[in-house]
């Protein structure tokens, strides 16, 4: 897309800093348009000029909506275009922001249920970081569960962050407990604190609800899941044969799914 037409439905914003967590994953932030607005669970479209026209992805929104800033959670795709161009970027370059935000994955959406699991793969992670900066999603529900699933443990990101949000929902009186559960696929001696396997199979064999103390079931569970569209597949079908249904527009329904990439 030219850049003449993307400046009509975007606004050139800065970027303010960026954090390397490892080679391939960064965390960046960028200045907020003004009137900017979005749900936690939503995500953002960018847009990078790259040799004179305009390249555009979507990233999920880390921050708080009541943050002056906007956070993202990324992953260098080898010859990305988009993200290679990013991965050179210093303070202070251009970075396009689209006016409206997108998605429905949102806590908001879901009118009952007792505890919310949070399931990601990878930067799936980034839209649960900023649900669990809403007070709200604290005095609603009873137990928090955000599980975690990468390669080798380096890919960790945030864990001090979200350690963070548990010492400060404590201070502050709110009611959910935090249960943040985190596996690897590729590492033969994990240490002691986390799980070994890929998010699917421990959702299949009960491993999960064994180390929270809690079952997922259609009463009380109500489930995000986010990432890698192959384990959002198959949680779904998991969840399926547990009787649970996929949350719609008009009301009902347990889980909510969003694919990333």
């Amino acid at each position: 897309m030219s850049l003449d037409a993307y400046a009509e439905k975007a606004s050139c914003e800065r970027l303010l800093s960026v954090q390397r967590w490892t080679d391939k994953l960064l965390t960046f932030r960028t200045t907020r348009p003004a009137g900017y607005q979005f749900v936690a669970g939503q995500f953002a479209r960018l847009g990078l000029e790259i040799d004179g026209e305009i390249v555009s992805r979507a990233y999920s929104i880390t921050s708080s909506p009541t943050d002056d800033v906007l956070e993202y959670y990324a992953i260098v795709v080898p010859d990305g275009k988009f993200t290679t161009c990013l991965d050179g970027l210093r303070p202070g370059a251009p970075v396009w922001v689209e006016k409206l935000s997108y998605g429905f994955m949102t806590a908001d959406r879901f009118t009952d249920g007792r505890d919310l699991w949070m399931l990601a793969t990878g930067t799936g992670l980034g839209p649960y970081l900023s649900i669990l900066q809403q007070p709200d999603v604290w005095q609603r529900f009873a137990h928090l569960v955000v599980v975690h699933g990468v390669r080798h443990q380096e890919e960790l990101a945030y864990r001090e962050q979200l350690d963070a949000l548990r010492e400060q929902a404590a201070a502050r009186g709110w009611a959910a407990r935090l249960h943040t559960l985190r596996a690897v696929t590729r590492d033969d001696r994990p240490p002691a604190d986390l799980l070994q396997g890929r998010i699917t199979t421990l959702l299949a064999d009960g491993s999960l609800e064994r180390v929270v103390g809690t079952q997922i079931e259609p009463q009380h569970a109500r489930v995000m899941a986010c990432g890698n569209p192959e384990m959002v597949t198959q949680v779904r079908e998991i969840l399926r044969e547990r009787g649970m249904t996929p949350l719609r527009r008009s009301g009902g329904g347990q889980f909510v799914t969003e694919d990333y990439w």
